[in-house]
């Protein structure tokens, strides 16, 4: 190698690593090199387990009479594998236990997950899937996740959706199993898809709907039939949601913003700019004068020192006086409605001949002046 020739970066971390046989393009992931073969008896080569594994869950009050109609289906389900099971009516409690016939040391655990699912509600018949290796559970807490409890009620309504769409969509896209019940989510499916629910789920409580995340699984899932973008990034192809909950800051900024445009049009205009400077108070190094309690007020009026039926006794005074008070202006109200509109009488004969008299003397008649006669008016048009 020439010195001019730089030597090829390598990373630290891949120094020693060295090509596999196996580790090329034309070697599907799905074939049979890395198929998973299930565990059998004989692939256990030391026989029983030295020691016992244990595993018990409490279940709801409202449990109990399914789990008991169901107990005989999960006994025979653990046993296939040699595990026992126990119910307690007593205490509220599954348990889960090896014996020597035990022979896969994993299935401990797939028995705890399969515990923990009956007792979250899932019924028996999926449940019992979880025994496969193919499949794992997720139980994901959201009682702790909003405060309110009106709201919280919402956003679980939400995963759910009307008639249950919401939550069907997000089982076909991410090819699990959902159950919300109470305060946990219960998921069963493969590693990728519970990954998936999680994300929705924990999103969802914090206000951002299920929509968003389902319509970005449905692009994710069309962008992965095409093989050409296989090596590429997916994120000018993943929609770019705003936030509408703003900080102060950025609401301060977009204000100041508008602000300025609207100014620019109004000088264009030719109007005055909007003054936004508020007038700053008078800086006085005295604080407010302190406002009386409660108990000063009752000090002032003397009621501080009344006996507990004196109280009573005044305080039922003055409930009776604004009672009183607001029924005196009801009363008015609904006496206005009763009150009879001021009516115009045709004038009598007596009122006409004295109306005719104060014409022609030229007085004023209720205020107004006399009509002038139609000489009068003939003049005053042709002068005009």
């Amino acid at each position: 190698m020439s010195d001019n020739e730089a030597a090829p970066v390598v990373n630290k971390n891949k120094r020693h690593r060295k090509e596999k046989p196996w580790d090329t393009d034309d070697i599907d992931q799905g074939s049979a090199l890395w198929k998973i073969d299930p565990f059998k008896p004989e692939d256990s080569k030391r026989g029983a387990f030295l020691e016992e594994s244990s595993f018990a869950t409490l279940f709801p009050k409202y449990r109990e009479k399914y789990l008991r109609e169901v107990w005989s289906a999960v006994t025979k389900a653990l046993e296939a594998y040699g595990v026992a099971c126990t119910l307690d009516l007593i205490h509220g409690s599954m348990s889960v236990r090896t014996t020597r016939k035990t022979y896969d040391p994993y299935i401990i655990l797939k028995a705890r997950d399969l515990i923990k699912l009956l007792a979250r509600g899932v019924n028996v018949a999926q449940a019992v899937k979880i025994l496969d290796d193919a499949v794992a559970c997720d139980i994901i807490k959201i009682g702790n996740t909003v405060s309110n409890k009106e709201r919280f009620v919402k956003r679980r309504q939400r995963i759910i959706g009307p008639d249950g769409s919401t939550l069907k969509a997000i089982e076909l896209l991410t090819q699990c199993y959902v159950l919300v019940q109470g305060t946990t989510v219960s998921a069963m499916g493969p590693y990728k898809g519970l990954k998936e629910v999680r994300r929705v789920v924990l999103d969802c409580m914090k206000n951002i709907h299920p929509i968003y995340r389902i319509k970005e699984l449905m692009i994710k899932r069309e962008l992965a039939k095409d093989p050409k973008l296989a090596n590429e990034s997916w994120d000018r192809f993943l929609p770019k949601f705003r936030q509408r909950h703003l900080k102060t800051s950025e609401k301060t900024t977009r204000k100041n913003e508008n602000l300025v445009e609207r100014n620019e049009a109004r000088k264009a205009a030719g109007l005055d700019p909007v003054n936004t400077t508020k007038r700053k108070k008078v800086y006085t190094p005295f604080p407010p004068p302190q406002q009386p309690r409660k108990i000063d007020l009752q000090l002032e009026s003397g009621e501080y020192f009344l006996k507990p039926h004196q109280k009573e006794a005044k305080e039922a005074q003055r409930r009776k006086e604004k009672q009183e008070e607001v029924t005196g202006k009801r009363r008015v109200e609904r006496a206005e409605a009763f009150v009879p509109p001021k009516e115009d009488s045709a004038p009598t004969v007596e009122e006409k001949k004295k109306r005719k008299r104060k014409e022609r003397a030229g007085d004023e008649v209720d205020g107004e002046k006399p009509p002038k006669s139609k000489k009068k008016k003939e003049k005053a048009l042709e002068d005009s």
